[in-house]
């Protein structure tokens, strides 16, 4: 598309899997892929159904930028027979000499393309590489393991065409195995939920398979042919698979009725469950920096800068705080050895974390120094805990001494946290292996 003293780009647009992709363009060196749906002047046209012409790109929030020299765009919707758009035919000038009634031309060829398209089925189906490419993103994008899980799932029973797939991944030292699963909800729950029921063991044994001897599919029904080592699969009612090897699992597309599936299939799953185990990994080794980050290296613990968030978050009349030391700690270290006071930290951390109810939380703050924050009705409840403390140091052949405050409304966390230090004192005064309260 050009006019005299201008240049021209023009390209078209189909809604494919929640992008706009790019499936003819013409005049520019650079086209972008897709576009996502709500993204640029083209989202804005494809979401409003609009025609529009913009004479400043620059001017325009949404532009979004091919060629350093464009300055007009002209952008239609493409619409089906209904009048639904289905894409967009996206036009872009260096120059606004001449614009008139490009706009109209152009709404036609995009109401006429859109009819076209309709009879043809409509926009062309995504290639299996898209497929497989939005797929790994997605997995890249996943924030937790859980998510790595599912969408994996449901990546693989798009690629394979199959009716469902799980992941296994055996749980020690329980024996069982944890399974993520991806079905369609009104067809093949109940094959998920008849393997889930199948015995741990059996299960195991399709883990420990995949891992040994790697990738695997089936070549026909299992009636006919077979499927020896494979009975929680068949039992269930599965008549075809494919099994993944993953680092610790196994990834499995299943169906309830008999296909082959083509080694390319095969190998489209492999690299997906490669791309799970990559995220999984990076998933693990930014925990295990942010456990580095926060935590005590020695006792595990969460230090003095994970303390002060959970200060904030303290709930006057009901966050209680305990501050603890472990008794003649000094004199442990003086006269055993340094090596021998990292020890009796190490084993006296252990049991108080041990001693503590679920939702309480232990900090250790300096060398021989814990708070504990706990979230009670009163007092007194708080108290009981610090006891139970008290009982489990003993149990390490050491003592500790404990003081004990709760947030009142008129105060901060911080001012509660030196009454509890002052009450910490108190027990040390008094002779040591005690807890102390301190009211106000």
């Amino acid at each position: 598309m050009s006019k005299v003293g201008a240049r021209g780009m023009i390209a078209v647009l189909l809604h494919v899997q929640e992008h706009l992709r790019c499936v003819a363009a013409s005049g520019s060196w650079q086209v972008y892929s897709w576009v996502p749906l709500s993204d640029g002047v083209v989202g804005r046209v494809y979401a409003g159904g609009q025609p529009q012409t913009i004479t400043d790109v620059d001017a325009d929030p949404d532009y979004i930028r091919i060629g350093p020299d464009v300055i007009a765009e002209i952008c239609v919707p493409i619409l089906d027979r209904t009048g639904q758009p289905i894409g967009v035919i996206n036009a872009e000038w260096t120059s606004t000499d001449g614009l008139e009634g490009w706009q109209d031309l152009l709404a036609d060829v995009g109401r006429r393309l859109g009819e076209r398209l309709d009879e043809l089925g409509g926009p062309p189906a995504e290639t299996r590489g898209e497929q497989l490419l939005r797929h790994s993103m997605a997995l890249t994008d996943a924030e937790t393991d859980a998510e790595v899980l599912f969408r994996v799932c449901r990546a693989a029973r798009e690629v394979t065409g199959l009716a469902a797939a799980v992941l296994m991944r055996p749980l020690p030292p329980l024996g069982g195995v944890g399974m993520a699963a991806s079905f369609p909800e009104s067809r093949d729950r109940p094959l998920i939920g008849r393997l889930a029921d199948a015995e741990p063991h059996r299960l195991n044994s399709l883990v420990e398979r995949a891992g040994q001897h790697g990738a695997s599919y089936s070549i026909g029904d299992p009636a006919l042919l077979n499927a020896h080592g494979f009975e929680a699969l068949t039992e269930a009612g599965v008549k075809t698979m494919i099994a993944i090897p993953l680092a610790d699992g196994v990834l499995l597309a299943l169906d309830e009725s008999a296909n082959v599936p083509n080694p390319e299939t095969v190998n489209l799953l492999e690299l997906l469950a490669t791309q799970a185990s990559t995220c999984l990994e990076k998933l693990a080794h930014l925990r295990n920096l942010h456990r580095q980050a926060t935590s005590d290296p020695l006792t595990g613990l969460r230090h003095s800068g994970p303390f002060g968030h959970r200060l904030r978050r303290a709930t006057p009349g009901r966050t209680a705080l305990l501050a603890i030391d472990i008794d003649e700690f000094k004199s442990i270290n003086d006269t055993l050895g340094h090596a021998v006071g990292d020890q009796v930290l190490i084993e006296v951390a252990n049991a108080l974390q041990k001693a503590l109810r679920q939702g309480d939380e232990l900090f250790r703050i300096g060398g021989d120094e814990f708070v504990a924050v706990v979230d009670v009705p009163t007092v007194a409840v708080a108290a009981g805990v610090a006891e139970r403390l008290i009982e489990a140091a003993r149990s390490t052949g050491r003592t500790i001494s404990v003081g004990v405050a709760q947030q009142h409304h008129d105060e901060s966390p911080e001012q509660a946290l030196h009454r509890a230090d002052r009450a910490l004192y108190a027990a040390k005064a008094s002779g040591r292996d005690a807890v102390r309260i301190s009211h106000r």
